[in-house]
């Protein structure tokens, strides 16, 4: 008689310790499993659910300053420390782990516009309207380790006095020279308590500068007469000028396609370029319902996020029109300085009521070591969430996001002025001559002219 037998080895089921999970052999035969779709869509319905019960971006705040936070930069040298300035001249260099002030640098007498770290992270230099461009050394990580309470105190290594405010500097990549904002666009070198080179484009005052992280002699700068213009050190005069219809706050360069870069308007959207093609947007980025005061990219460059005058945070993917993630709280105000942190896991927004706010990147994720299991878990419940999210009912609890009140009403304000504006433009067309009316795109609406 024949008898057939199923043998296991015995390292299959045996289990390594007493508290791990008993294996579960199952047979993915398509034939047996009839119902494995409707069990697929049930899991992600459910993972899409969890994600929202465990959402809780918000980490901690950072209090000290005794004004409204102006401006940020980050230390590319080392991944916990993050300096900010404030209105009533303070900068300080924080420690994100420990949300405590690791130094103090006093001297500024006006609000500090600006601050950026030298690529190595050694040096850090301030502008503000006190007409003064200071450099500092920035403390050793040694120090940042320590958990001494008390807060040191940083003297300046120099200090250039200019004839008129600044309201922003930057750093070049890889390089000694730094370029800051003001009446013009003065490149300095660290060695020279003068400019090396100034360029001005018109009398309106350059509002935010930012060096190209792939080409470190291009930089682009935003002004008050609506302008974004690109300038390249190794030509005597400005390369282009881009005027839209309202001025643009700040600006970002993608660090992983250094060819673009975002501009935060006034008009409540963001708007992507190709420096090369600047006649039409990339992209257009709407869902703030007030000025977009500034933003930053995300090391990945697959997003960035946003600080806007109506006192939230978003997060938007780099080509997409619509932010992913919305941040707020009761007691923040606008929102002036936002950062991405240098490992992409965290944000950080500094806003009106002199705190420092520090918010996961992804709102649901577990902080801390994961365990194998884990970690394959949530692989597995973003995978089924991807599989089934055209579907109406993931699709809903996925976009869904909690928004204030007051945000809410100007939401459905902002979008029946557009219905009606989209009306109006289509009964136009209607009544004219066939032709005479054209609808100009939305990547064009803005922009007004572009100058070589």
């Amino acid at each position: 008689m024949k008898v057939k037998v199923i043998s296991r080895s015995t390292d299959e089921f045996t289990r390594e310790r007493s508290q791990d999970l008993q294996r579960v052999f199952r047979n993915f035969d398509p034939n047996i499993r009839t119902q494995e779709k409707a069990v697929e869509y049930v899991r992600a319905l459910n993972a899409a659910k969890l994600e929202k019960i465990f959402a809780r971006p918000f980490v901690g705040a950072m209090d000290g300053h005794i004004d409204a936070v102006s401006c940020m930069a980050k230390n590319p040298n080392h991944l916990k420390g993050i300096f900010s300035g404030s209105m009533d001249g303070d900068i300080r260099l924080w420690d994100i782990a420990s949300r405590r002030t690791v130094c103090k640098f006093p001297g500024h007498q006006g609000a500090v516009k600006g601050l950026a770290a030298s690529t190595d992270g050694r040096l850090l230099v301030s502008c503000g309207t006190d007409c003064t461009v200071r450099l500092w050394n920035v403390p050793s990580s040694d120090l940042m380790e320590t958990n001494d309470s008390a807060e040191k105190s940083a003297q300046p290594l120099d200090e250039y006095v200019w004839k008129n405010a600044f309201w922003a500097v930057d750093h070049q990549w890889e390089g000694d020279r730094f370029a800051t904002a003001g009446a013009g666009v003065h490149i300095w070198n660290h060695n020279k308590s003068v400019p090396e080179r100034s360029f001005e484009w018109g009398t309106d005052t350059v509002i935010s500068v930012r060096f190209n992280p792939g080409e470190p002699n291009v930089l682009a700068t935003t002004a008050t007469d609506r302008s974004i213009v690109l300038y390249d050190l190794r030509m005597s005069s400005e390369v282009t000028k881009l005027i839209m219809r309202t001025r643009c706050n700040s600006i970002a360069w993608n660090p992983m396609e250094p060819i673009n870069f975002t501009a935060a308007n006034e008009d409540c959207n963001c708007y992507s370029y190709d420096a090369r093609k600047l006649d039409e947007a990339k992209c257009v980025h709407k869902d703030h319902v007030s000025a977009v005061m500034d933003i930053d990219y995300s090391p990945t460059g697959r997003e960035f996020v946003t600080g806007s005058y109506d006192r939230t945070v978003r997060i938007f993917p780099f080509n997409g029109g619509h932010s992913r993630e919305i941040y707020h709280t009761k007691r923040m105000q606008r929102v002036f300085c936002v950062k991405f942190s240098c490992d992409a896991t965290y944000v950080i927004s500094g806003s009106d009521d002199t705190n420092l706010r520090l918010w996961k990147a992804k709102a649901s994720e577990q902080l801390g070591v994961l365990l194998p299991r884990e970690q394959k878990r949530h692989e597995y419940h973003e995978a089924v969430k991807n599989r089934y999210k055209h579907l109406p009912e993931v699709k809903r609890i996925v976009r869904h996001r909690h928004l204030p009140k007051p945000i809410y009403k100007a939401v459905a304000l902002r979008r029946t002025m557009t219905e009606a504006e989209r009306r109006r433009e289509e009964r136009r067309k209607a009544h004219s001559t066939p032709g005479s009316v054209t609808t100009e795109p939305l990547r064009q609406k803005r922009i007004i002219k572009v100058a070589e």
